[in-house]
């Protein structure tokens, strides 16, 4: 029997979206529990699908909770269902993550959602260096099909430091390297939803590995390890 989202997932999120209040959910607390439960298997029988072609270090199920404190938006929880995979470091970088939301705004993402300011200047030089490399990753069709193109936070103008005029500038200006994929709740029911997701990540191995080298060398290809 193939493990599947359940649909009751999606249903007591819509019911959320029009009753976000403490004892709307506390009174429905047992129900939110129980898929709880199940949504926990859906993240771990991923994370072990994917340990077959990325070494996972960490499965992590975000609560759903939503912390307040320094947000305009005072909802105290949120009406999704999220979690992340995280490859095993120093060697390994970049990252996974899976949003389950009805309304058809499931997605998934992955890459670097903020790199450090070290890591981030090294990605640059590199670019600046030479980005064929990346450019060819980014061309190619298997690829492309499935992620398409960087989304994330850019820069206006050059870093400093960097040549505005340079024919890479328009990686050099990234501040995040992330691609995203959508699911309708059609496809998010469906019963390869996962394998589906799996081979998505499967798909993204290029660009880690790309990043990996870079971010593990210096710019004369020489181990920091």
């Amino acid at each position: 029997m193939s493990i599947t989202i359940p649909k009751e997932t999606l249903t007591f999120f819509n019911k959320l979206a029009k009753n976000n209040d403490r004892d709307w959910f506390n009174e429905h607390k047992p129900d939110y529990k129980a898929i709880e439960v199940k949504m926990k298997v859906v993240y771990n029988h991923l994370g072990e699908l994917m340990q077959t072609h990325d070494k996972i270090e960490k499965v992590k199920v975000f609560r759903i909770y939503r912390d307040v404190r320094f947000s305009k938006n005072k909802l105290p929880y949120k009406t999704h269902f999220s979690g992340s995979f995280a490859r095993r470091k120093p060697e390994l970088r970049g990252g996974y993550y899976v949003h389950i939301q009805p309304n058809n705004e499931s997605f998934i993402a992955t890459g670097f959602w903020d790199p450090n300011k070290e890591d981030l200047q090294r990605i640059r030089k590199e670019f600046e260096m030479d980005a064929s490399e990346m450019r060819d990753i980014l061309a190619n069709k298997t690829f492309k099909s499935t992620w398409g193109n960087f989304t994330g936070d850019e820069l206006k103008t050059a870093p400093r430091g960097f040549d505005k005029e340079h024919p890479a500038i328009d990686l050099i200006r990234k501040k995040q390297f992330i691609f995203t994929k959508s699911y309708s709740d059609k496809d998010v029911l469906q019963d390869d939803f996962l394998e589906s997701v799996n081979d998505a990540f499967k798909k993204i191995r290029p660009f880690f590995d790309y990043m990996s080298d870079v971010l593990t060398t210096n710019l004369n290809g020489e181990s920091l390890l």
